[in-house]
């Protein structure tokens, strides 16, 4: 009798005790964070309650196992196991602990700021930071797992002795993916990039959706995403249009006929930026830029508070401004002429007749000659 309830007391109490315990740290967490709801550090501990009950109940059942005196021919490989599941559950419930304490940290930043440059700064270094710590923890962890075994204590002191070679070795074999982590921090402390940032990269317009240590995602205006390596970044040129201030200015294009009442579209201009709410109202403008022998070329100058706003202020100005010349004035558009040239006054061929022509209404004009006497 004692056989079976002496593993069934101390595993049972063992379960019973981290449910118990996990329970009502819980609770507490939650009063916690119902009482300060100014700061998300109680909520965001909360998600760390299933590795701290891990933990709990590896460390538990690991001191107790040998009095529960179940599977004892067993009982070392069971008590690796359980030391194993510790590490593992412990650096889980660290790296939740950091990534809490970070994100809450980034949060009271943002609260206090109204910048949203630095904003976004500290964003890109808050997520670079929880990845670095994620990735040293794992490390760690792995490294203790490793050391639990008896082999791996005894070549210890080889791997240590080998580890300048293997690490030449490996930073050799792995310098793309070394340097992309370097890019990684570069772009994270260095404020090159940041998340949020509208860029400009290879011709594709688009936003910056994610940065990691080896990569970086762009979403573009057409909801596609574009994976490149940190380090395209810091080697090569890029539009960043976030950088400073967002405040942008746009132009707009058209090709008119050389009648075009450039004063009147410059009217025009003003009462359709006055009836747009993306424009910012700063400044506008509008002049002839250059001139064919068929068009004209008029550029309006249009400004806004961010990249999204002057894309709707152009293609707003754009399409009011062709639908009102075709209302108002389609001589104004682009047409081929194909009427005969104006003579100038007084011309004479060689031969000293004027060619011959038509009227205005199609009729062939008299013909100039020395008639018969």
């Amino acid at each position: 009798m004692e056989d079976v309830l002496r593993p069934l007391i101390v595993v049972g109490g063992s379960v019973l005790l981290t449910l118990l315990i996990g329970w009502a740290t819980d609770r507490l967490l939650r009063k916690a964070d119902d009482r300060h709801s100014e700061t998300p550090l109680w909520g965001l501990l909360r998600r760390g309650r299933i590795p701290y009950m891990l933990v709990l109940c590896a460390a538990m059942l690991r001191g107790a196992y040998d009095e529960a005196r179940l599977a004892q021919r067993h009982s070392a490989s069971i008590g690796q196991m359980l030391t194993l599941i510790l590490i593992g559950a412990t650096a889980w419930l660290v790296i939740r602990i950091a990534a809490a304490i970070v994100e809450t940290t980034y949060t009271r930043y943002a609260r206090a700021h109204h910048d949203a440059a630095r904003v976004r700064r500290v964003r890109t270094q808050v997520t670079l930071i929880t990845r670095v710590v994620a990735a040293v923890v794992g490390v760690m962890a792995v490294a203790a797992m490793l050391l639990t075994f008896p082999a791996m204590r005894a070549a210890g002191a080889s791997l240590l002795a080998s580890a300048g070679i293997l690490g030449i070795v490996a930073g050799v074999a792995a310098q793309s993916t070394l340097s992309n982590m370097f890019a990684g921090l570069q772009i994270a402390f260095g404020d090159m990039v940041r998340i949020g940032d509208t860029v400009v990269v290879d011709g594709e317009w688009g936003t910056i959706e994610e940065i990691t240590l080896t990569f970086l995602t762009v979403r573009t205006w057409d909801e596609r995403r574009i994976t490149m390596p940190v380090s395209y970044f810091t080697s090569k040129p890029f539009e960043n249009w976030s950088r400073g201030t967002p405040q942008m200015t746009g132009i707009v294009y058209w090709h008119v006929d050389h009648t075009a009442p450039v004063d009147l579209m410059r009217e025009r201009l003003r009462d359709i930026l006055r009836e747009c709410p993306a424009w910012d109202g700063r400044d506008y403008g509008l002049a002839v830029t250059d001139t064919t022998p068929n068009t004209m070329q008029v550029r309006a100058l249009v400004t806004a508070k961010d990249a999204d706003d002057i894309w709707t202020v152009r293609v707003t100005v754009r399409e009011q401004m062709l639908s009102w010349l075709t209302d108002n004035h389609p001589y104004a558009l682009p047409r081929v002429n194909t009427a005969d040239a104006t003579l100038a006054p007084g011309f004479r061929s060689r031969n000293g007749h004027r060619p011959e022509s038509s009227n205005s209404d199609g009729a062939e004009a008299p013909r100039i000659g020395r008639g018969r006497g």
